[in-house]
């Protein structure tokens, strides 16, 4: 395992830029990156490309990466979801109009998530919209509040909370049909 003090060393020679250096910064922070791709996006493929312009950005912007402001796997997280974001807009994939805020902001999926493994759930992931997707990924995942997911992603609130609460309502009828079948 390498130490902090070793991972401030390679940001350095990546600030320098040492080929080996960014070579070594790719292969041992691939895993979690792509781990983080894999959340929002349809497949491996585009998760691969969500990360190949991801880790170009954190090349291109790493001499701006500050140890004491925050963690580099922190930064390193939203880099790649910023990108999974800028990739989802690419596609003309939000829907902007306002929808009437009907969310039950408190119900989960729990009861339901006893019964399935963790491949089946994110398979049922990815078959929500992308936009249903990325916002419960953002909210349930990693932890965002609906203000920050509104300022992430330029939807207005009620809208996030709307499409939360329907992504949850799918999620626990595809888990119930799966269990059904």
């Amino acid at each position: 395992m390498i130490s902090p003090a070793d991972n401030a060393m390679l940001v350095q020679e990546c600030r320098a830029n040492n080929s080996k250096a960014q070579e070594l910064f790719f292969k041992k922070f691939y895993p979690f990156a792509m781990q983080t791709a894999m959340r929002y996006s349809r497949d491996e493929h585009d998760a691969a490309d969500i990360l190949s312009v991801s880790f170009t950005k954190i090349f291109r912007s790493i001499h701006s990466f500050d140890f004491n402001k925050g963690s580099l796997h922190a930064w390193i997280k939203k880099t790649v979801i910023n990108e999974a974001l800028t990739q989802l807009r690419s596609r003309q994939k939000f829907n902007h109009a306002e929808i009437i805020d009907k969310t039950e902001e408190h119900k989960t999926i729990n009861p339901v998530m006893d019964r399935i493994d963790a491949k089946d759930l994110l398979e049922q992931l990815r078959k929500l919209s992308p936009v249903r997707q990325f916002i419960f990924n953002l909210y349930v995942v990693e932890g965002y509040n609906h203000e920050e997911i509104s300022l992430i992603t330029g939807i207005k609130t009620g809208t996030c909370k709307w499409h939360l609460h329907e992504a949850r309502k799918e999620l626990q009828r595809r888990i119930l049909n799966l269990k059904k079948a």
